[in-house]
């Protein structure tokens, strides 16, 4: 069975802890899009671990951990969190790199914190990383890729192509220091030796093997749905497709071997950034959530935006993403409240027009009230739960609401961030 994990909502789900669950049972271990902007959370072995660009299933040994070719890799991130993995004694023998897969140089991350720190209105909310301009670059043509870094003769012929268009942008749309050639080459002599251990140039074969030899393949996406640049909240997106649609373009792979796609969503919704939520509760509640659930943001540490389950985006993200399940997770954070709600509609303050399908037009959302039902609370601490026949009545009651809405089954519900606080849905 091969799957793909996908963040239904605004990413920070939870899909770290999904995808280190199932990759006990895979054999290769894809991360397919984003860069380290993303931040996954697995707690394991009594220890918190933090990942922003290396899959998370390398905290098992024998598994094939391969970073895609629909990634892009800031050098440095990579080599601080494979010091990380090394401190801790884990295993990176599995771990490889794409030789396809685009670096992020730093004029990205240059131009990135001028363009979001002189955006005004337009601000996106971006980690300032440099992931949208690697992206840019990449869709020019102007971009470098890690095999580039061992062939000193196309090295050299596409910096003659490049810098000069990357430094006249430099210097005259942002008033930012240029590079010259010989200080780049010295830059990516650098860049070769960070992953000359893991880039993984027999990749073919790799894929070829695993797919002749019916091996469990197991595809990792960053973000989410709703920040998919075809179909999120555009522009206040990332700059990749983080939908199941995407594991095949980020992979090597076509989408005929993709199995299942699970969707993975928090009981309730959060999000990192600018854009629109229309669900965002400002009031004690949220703040309450927020508390509870711990929600601050792995990468840049911002308090994450939090709001009730939105059912319209969520329906949504299930045909757009391509989804064949849900997990659900952190739904143990509504332990201790009477009452739960969820979106299940919008309501369009201009002329009282209620929307169940989700509107794509993000500049009209200032506009749109949400609609909710209300839920019994179930008042009980559920994290030792281990069975859905033991969740408390009204628990299960809400579950199956939200299956009933979405008209889609949920999987997995997760009653706390260890990995044994699972529950597998049969």
């Amino acid at each position: 069975m091969n799957r793909v994990v996908v963040g239904a909502q605004w990413g920070d789900e939870g899909k770290a802890k999904i995808t280190d669950l199932l990759a006990q049972d895979a054999d290769l271990i894809i991360r397919y899009q984003g860069g380290c902007n993303a931040g996954h959370t697995v707690v394991a072995h009594g220890k918190t671990f933090k990942f922003h660009l290396i899959p998370s299933g390398i905290l098992y040994k024998g598994k094939t951990c391969l970073i895609g070719n629909g990634t892009v890799i800031l050098p440095e991130s990579f080599q601080a969190e494979i010091e990380g993995l090394k401190a801790e004694n884990i295993d990176l023998s599995g771990l490889k790199v794409s030789p396809l897969a685009a670096i992020t140089m730093p004029w990205h991350t240059e131009v990135d914190g001028y363009s979001e720190s002189n955006a005004g209105k337009g601000k996106i909310g971006t980690t300032k990383k440099g992931i949208g301009p690697t992206y840019t670059d990449k869709m020019q043509r102007i971009g470098l890729r890690i095999e580039d870094l061992y062939s000193p003769e196309t090295l050299s012929e596409k910096l003659d192509v490049i810098l000069p268009i990357k430094n006249k942008q430099l210097k005259e749309v942002y008033n930012l220091n240029t590079y010259t050639k010989d200080e780049v080459l010295a830059l990516c002599e650098k860049y070769a030796e960070i992953f000359r251990p893991y880039v993984c140039f027999d990749w073919q074969n790799l894929l070829r093997d695993a797919k002749r030899d019916g091996k469990k393949i197991l595809f990792e996406g960053a973000q989410g749905v709703m920040l998919d640049v075809d179909f999120g909240t555009y522009p206040f997106v990332t700059s990749s497709n983080p939908v199941g649609g995407g594991a095949g373009i980020g992979s090597g792979y076509g989408p005929t071997v993709i199995d299942e796609v699970i969707g993975v969503a928090k009981a309730y919704c959060t999000r990192v950034g600018e854009g629109p939520f229309v669900s965002e509760l400002t009031d004690d509640v949220g703040k309450s959530i927020q508390d509870i659930g711990h929600e601050f943001g792995v990468t840049t540490g911002r308090p994450r935006r939090c709001g009730w389950f939105d059912a319209v985006t969520m329906k949504y993200a299930c045909l757009v993403g391509g989804l064949t399940s849900i997990a659900l997770t952190k739904i143990d954070v509504f332990d201790t409240f009477d009452e739960i709600k969820v979106c299940t509609a919008y309501k369009d303050t201009r002329n009282g027009e209620t929307y169940t399908s989700y509107p794509t037009d993000v500049y009209t959302h200032k506009y749109l009230e949400p609609v909710y039902e209300t839920h019994k609370g179930w008042g009980e601490d559920i994290t030792a739960v281990r069975k859905y026949e033991d969740l408390p009545e009204n628990c299960r009651k809400y579950l199956e609401r939200l299956e009933q809405i979405l008209e889609t089954p949920i999987s997995i519900v997760s009653v706390g961030p260890d990995r044994e606080q699972t529950i597998f849905k049969v």
